[in-house]
């Protein structure tokens, strides 16, 4: 049961001023419960939802929840670096393979659906490890990641 801000009296959660003194009561905030139910291995596996994982990541990291969580944090910073790595293969790389450069050499464009092949299964893969409480750190994401988290300590 919350308090009074003003004389400290318990007040009802949903009451806008206190029986005792009349002060006004703050509203209760349902942004800062917006994780409460999540565990942090939910948290975790919805930052490797492919391609929309990454809205998940940035809550978690936003979050005061998981604030000192560095297993949860770590998995957000590695989706993160998943999904930007999506975008530079599908923004920059597959573009430059497109161009007339490379026309000439047709397996060429065989290399950016590989690379987006290789980091959907990377997502898949955590999803699954995450899933089993298993950590695990990918090659370069991984070491990205692991030095965000130490960065933010």
């Amino acid at each position: 049961m919350p308090y009074c801000c003003q004389c400290g009296q318990q007040v009802a959660i949903r009451d806008t001023h206190c029986d005792s003194c009349g002060a006004r009561q703050p509203a209760p905030s349902a942004a800062a419960n917006h994780l409460h139910g999540i565990s942090p291995r939910t948290a975790s596996l919805l930052c490797y939802v492919p391609i929309v994982g990454w809205l998940a990541a940035i809550v978690v990291l936003a979050s005061a929840r998981f604030r000192q969580d560095t297993q949860v944090r770590f998995h957000a910073f590695q989706g993160l670096y998943l999904f930007v790595g999506w975008l530079i293969v599908d923004w920059v790389l597959d573009p430059l393979f497109r161009s007339p450069i490379s026309w000439g050499l047709p397996f060429y464009r065989i290399v950016p659906a590989l690379l987006k092949i290789a980091i959907f299964v990377a997502w898949i893969f955590m999803m699954i490890k995450t899933a089993h409480n298993q950590q695990y750190k990918l090659p370069v994401f991984g070491e990205l990641a692991e030095k965000s988290v130490a960065e933010q300590r």
